[in-house]
C-alpha cells in the first residue's frame, strides 16, 4: 500500500515539472480532482489520478497537463476575453479554438506533447456517443479544427458519424481556414477571426429553436386541447421573430415594400395616432428598435447644404490647416497606389506572336531552330468590381482637428483609388438639431407617447457618390468645417443607410469603413428610451452585416476603442494617425483579397 501511494506521489512530481516546463512557468499550481490549491496563485487542474496502473486514466492526465500547460504559456486572458463571444455554444466553441490554437503552436515544438495529446483524443473519440444536438455540434467543431490544424487522421466510423456536420463546418470556414492557419501566432487577430465566424453561425439561437421544437411536439403528444387561436397567434409572431433575426441575408427592397403596406394599414386602421403613422422599417435585425418618424429625415448631398462659393471657402481653409499632414499622407496613398498597381500586373499571356521576348521558351529553338519564337505579354488585372465606402460621423465630439483630418484622409484615399480604378464614395451622417428638432416637437403634440425610439431629425450627406469623379467632389470635403453642421449621430441607422447604398451597387467586393470617436449620442433619444438603446441597435446592426452581408465591415475609433462595436476595428490616439491608419487598413484588406484569389 505504501509502495502505490508512493507511486503516486512521484507521479504527481513528475507531472508538476513537466508543466511548469512546458508552460515556462515556476509560479504555476498543478492540482488533481478535488484538491484544494492556493488561490492566490494560478492553478492547472487536472483529473483526479485513480491509479499509475489505470493507463486511460494516465494518459488523460498527461494529456490534459500538455494542453493547458501550453494555453497558460501562449494564451492571453485578457486578450482571449475581449473577444469572446456571446452565447453558451458560441463560447464553448470559441474556447475549443483557443485551446487548439496553443496546441498547433506548442506541438511544433515538443514532438512528445503532440503524441500524448493525440492519442487519448484518438482513444476519447472512440467512444463518442453523440445524442444531443449541442454535443454533435461540439465535437463536430472540434474535430473539423484538429484536421484542419494539427492534421489529425480520422477513422472512416468516425468520418461517417460526424460527415454531415463537418460539412457545414467546411462550408463556413472554407474561405478563412488558410488565413486562421497563418493567425495562429497572432493571438488577437486569430481570436478576432474565429468569434467573428462563430458568431455569425448563430448556433446557440438555432440548437435553442430545435430544442424548443422537440419539447413542443412532445407537449402536443401529451396535450389533446387544441391551443386556442390567440396562443397560436402569439406563438407564430415569436417565432417570425426569431427567424427575422437569425435568417440569412433578407431581399431590403421587398422588406421596404412591406413596410410600406404596414404603414398604410396602420394609418388606415387608427387614424386617432398620427405620431405612428411614419415609423419606417428601421430594425435591421433589431426588432426592438423604431423610429418616433421618418418624415423630417434628409438624405442630401453636400453641394446643396451650401452655395459653390461657401464650398471653395471651405475647402481652402481646410487645405490651409492641414497643409503639411496633407503632404506626409500624400506619401502614404502613393505608396498604397504602388501596391495596388502592382497587383493589377501580376500575371501574363504566353505562346503570342509579338509582344516580349519569352527567354523560356529559347532552349526549344536552341533543340530545334525550326521552332519559332514565343513572345509573352502581361495582362492588366484591375480592381474595377471594387466599391470602398467611407462612412464619417459628423456629431459635435469631431469638431476641430478630428473632422478636418478626416475629410482631408478620405479626400486623399479617394483620389488614389480612383487612378486604381477602384469605385470611392464618402458619406457623412449627423442630425439637423439638437435636441430632437421637429421630431421632438411633434412628440411632445401628441402628449409625449413612452419609449417613442429614436426622437431625433436624421441629416445623412453624400460628399462623394460612387460614380462622382474625384475632381467634382473635392470642393465637398471642405463643407465638414462648416460651422455649425456637426451635432448629434446615430450610428446604427447610419449604417443601415451605408449598407442599402452599397447593396444597390453592381461590384463584387464591397468596403466599408467607419471613422467615428465613440459610442452613438442623441440626447433626445436616450433621454426618452433606455440608456443603452441606441448602443445596443448599433451592435446588433455590425453583427448583423458582418455575420450575414457580403460587405468587409472595419472601423477606426479616434481616441475611442471601438472593438465592443466592431470586430475588425483598429483604435488612434492621435488623430495625426488617422492617414496612416486608413491606408494601411485598406492596403491589408487588398493584399488579403489578393491572396484569397490565388489559393
Amino acid at each position: 500500500m505504501q509502495n502505490n501511494k508512493e507511486k503516486l506521489e512521484d507521479f504527481k512530481t513528475a507531472i508538476s515539472s513537466t508543466v511548469k516546463s512546458i508552460s515556462n512557468s515556476q509560479k504555476v499550481e498543478i492540482s488533481f480532482g478535488n484538491e484544494t490549491s492556493d488561490t492566490n496563485k494560478y492553478t492547472i487542474k487536472l483529473p483526479n489520478i485513480e491509479s499509475v496502473s489505470n493507463k486511460i486514466n494516465f494518459e488523460e492526465i498527461r494529456a490534459a497537463a500538455d494542453s493547458k500547460s501550453l494555453r497558460h504559456r501562449f494564451s492571453n486572458k485578457e486578450t482571449f476575453k475581449k473577444f469572446e463571444p456571446e452565447g453558451n455554444i458560441s463560447k464553448k466553441l470559441y474556447d475549443i479554438s483557443e485551446k487548439i490554437r496553443c496546441e498547433r503552436i506548442g506541438t511544433s515544438y515538443f514532438k512528445g506533447v503532440k503524441n500524448n495529446i493525440e492519442n487519448f483524443y484518438q482513444k476519447r473519440i472512440a467512444e463518442l456517443d453523440l445524442k444531443s444536438s449541442e454535443s454533435k455540434v461540439i465535437e463536430s467543431f472540434e474535430n473539423y479544427l484538429r484536421v484542419k490544424f494539427l492534421d489529425f487522421k480520422n477513422e472512416n466510423k468516425l468520418d461517417k458519424k460526424l460527415k454531415s456536420f463537418k460539412k457545414d463546418l467546411n462550408d463556413r470556414f472554407k474561405d478563412s481556414i488558410t488565413e486562421l492557419n497563418n493567425l495562429t501566432l497572432d493571438q488577437e487577430k486569430f481570436n478576432s477571426k474565429i468569434s467573428k465566424i462563430i458568431s455569425s453561425m448563430s448556433l446557440d439561437e438555432n440548437i435553442n429553436e430545435e430544442e424548443k421544437k422537440d419539447d413542443e411536439n412532445d407537449n402536443d403528444d401529451k396535450q389533446s386541447k387544441p391551443q386556442n387561436q390567440e396562443q397560436k397567434a402569439k406563438e407564430k409572431e415569436e417565432k417570425q421573430e426569431e427567424m427575422s433575426i437569425d435568417s440569412a441575408v433578407p431581399d431590403l427592397e421587398n422588406e421596404a415594400k412591406e413596410s410600406d403596406k404596414a404603414d398604410e394599414e396602420l394609418e388606415i386602421a387608427d387614424s386617432s395616432r398620427p405620431d405612428l403613422r411614419k415609423r419606417g422599417n428601421t430594425n435591421f435585425g433589431d426588432l426592438k428598435y423604431k423610429t418616433y418618424t421618418e418624415e423630417f429625415d434628409e438624405i442630401i448631398k453636400a453641394e446643396d447644404l451650401e452655395n459653390s462659393e461657401e464650398l471653395v471657402r471651405l475647402r481652402k481653409n481646410l487645405d490651409q490647416q492641414l497643409l503639411q499632414l496633407k503632404n506626409f499622407i500624400s506619401k502614404l496613398a502613393n505608396k498604397l497606389q504602388r501596391k495596388l498597381l502592382a497587383k493589377q500586373n501580376r500575371s501574363w499571356n504566353f505562346d503570342l506572336e509579338e509582344g516580349l521576348l519569352d527567354t523560356s521558351k529559347l532552349p526549344r529553338i536552341i533543340m530545334d531552330p525550326f521552332n519559332s519564337l514565343s513572345f509573352k505579354k502581361e495582362k492588366d488585372i484591375e480592381f474595377k468590381d471594387t466599391l470602398v465606402t467611407i462612412l464619417i460621423d459628423n456629431s459635435g465630439s469631431m469638431r476641430g482637428k478630428p473632422i478636418s483630418v478626416a475629410a482631408i484622409c478620405a479626400d486623399i484615399l479617394s483620389r488614389t483609388l480612383e487612378r486604381c480604378s477602384v469605385k470611392v464614395e464618402i458619406l457623412g451622417f449627423t442630425t439637423k438639431h439638437w435636441k430632437g428638432g421637429s421630431s421632438r416637437e411633434k412628440w411632445m403634440k401628441n402628449e409625449k407617447p413612452s419609449l417613442p425610439g429614436r426622437l431625433n431629425d436624421l441629416r445623412h450627406i453624400i460628399y462623394k457618390s460612387a460614380d462622382m469623379p474625384w475632381r467634382q467632389s473635392k470642393n465637398n470635403m471642405g463643407l465638414m468645417l462648416k460651422e455649425g453642421l456637426l451635432k448629434e449621430n446615430i450610428d446604427g441607422e447610419a449604417l443601415k443607410w451605408a449598407y442599402n447604398k452599397m447593396n444597390k451597387r453592381k461590384e463584387d467586393r464591397k468596403i466599408l469603413m467607419v471613422i467615428s470617436d465613440g459610442a452613438p449620442v442623441d440626447d433626445s433619444t436616450l433621454s426618452t428610451n433606455t440608456s443603452d438603446y441606441l448602443e445596443t441597435n448599433l451592435k446588433r446592426t455590425v453583427k448583423w452585416i458582418e455575420g450575414k452581408s457580403n460587405i468587409e465591415l472595419l472601423a477606426i475609433g479616434i481616441g475611442h476603442d471601438v472593438t465592443r462595436y466592431y470586430s475588425r476595428a483598429v483604435k488612434i490616439t492621435d488623430v495625426q494617425d488617422l492617414g496612416d491608419v486608413m491606408i494601411n487598413q485598406l492596403t491589408d484588406l487588398f493584399v488579403e483579397k489578393n491572396k484569397r484569389s490565388l489559393n
